[in-house]
């Protein structure tokens, strides 16, 4: 690449997060930014990064969607066979990584997951689009396949079965839930004095600390 990544820059001018507005619920506070990202840009506003680490200690990142966020924690789907839920199955640490450029904030979140209720997934599957429910049960998600026709014809079929009929929830699919022991507030500030304000769950307490950018 010859173009110049140094010369890509740009100032942060947003309003400072101090800990009189951070609080001390951080749970509270993702939601307020959540809903100020939401209504800042509709695009994928619930877009994550999730991180997850194999057998042999590496990283991996994919970027997915947080569907529930709720006193239980932060929640998304998949498919449990794929390379993320064989990773979840051997080491059930993992963390999300929110992103808003619109409002330069960006969110961390650390802590376990565990699969949710059986009955909230099949839920949640039959609200999703036929499309999405036939995709579903037609991807062995993470698997290598030939070419893109063996996964359309893969779905014809499904969609042929299931015509005119509900599309049933795979048992191989379902939700997580990320139970939340550390999460981090970042806010852009200009000259990179960013704001970073954590959170580090104690017992049933949150201990709120701040970092230097």
């Amino acid at each position: 690449m010859n173009r110049d990544l140094h010369s890509i820059r740009r100032d942060y001018q947003f309003d400072g997060l101090l800990e009189e507005h951070a609080g001390n619920d951080p749970l509270a506070l993702f939601d307020t930014w959540l809903e100020k990202a939401i209504e800042a840009s509709p695009d994928d506003p619930t877009a994550m990064v999730l991180s997850t680490v194999d057998s042999d200690g590496w990283p991996h990142s994919r970027v997915v969607l947080l569907k529930q966020r709720n006193d239980s924690g932060f929640s998304f789907f998949t498919n449990y066979d794929s390379e993320k839920g064989q990773q979840l199955a051997l080491n059930n640490k993992a963390s999300m990584t929110f992103f808003w450029p619109a409002l330069s904030r960006q969110v961390r979140i650390e802590g376990t997951v565990e699969k949710v209720a059986r009955d909230v997934s099949e839920s949640y599957f039959a609200s999703r689009p036929r499309g999405s429910q036939l995709a579903a049960r037609t991807s062995k998600q993470s698997a290598i396949i030939a070419n893109r026709e063996v996964l359309q014809a893969a779905f014809n079929e499904e969609e042929q079965a299931f015509h005119e009929q509900e599309v049933p929830c795979p048992e191989n699919w379902g939700g997580y839930v990320l139970k939340p022991k550390f999460i981090e507030f970042w806010q852009g500030r200009p000259s990179r004095l960013h704001d970073r304000i954590c959170f580090t769950q104690q017992d049933s307490d949150w201990l709120r600390t701040r970092k230097a950018p």
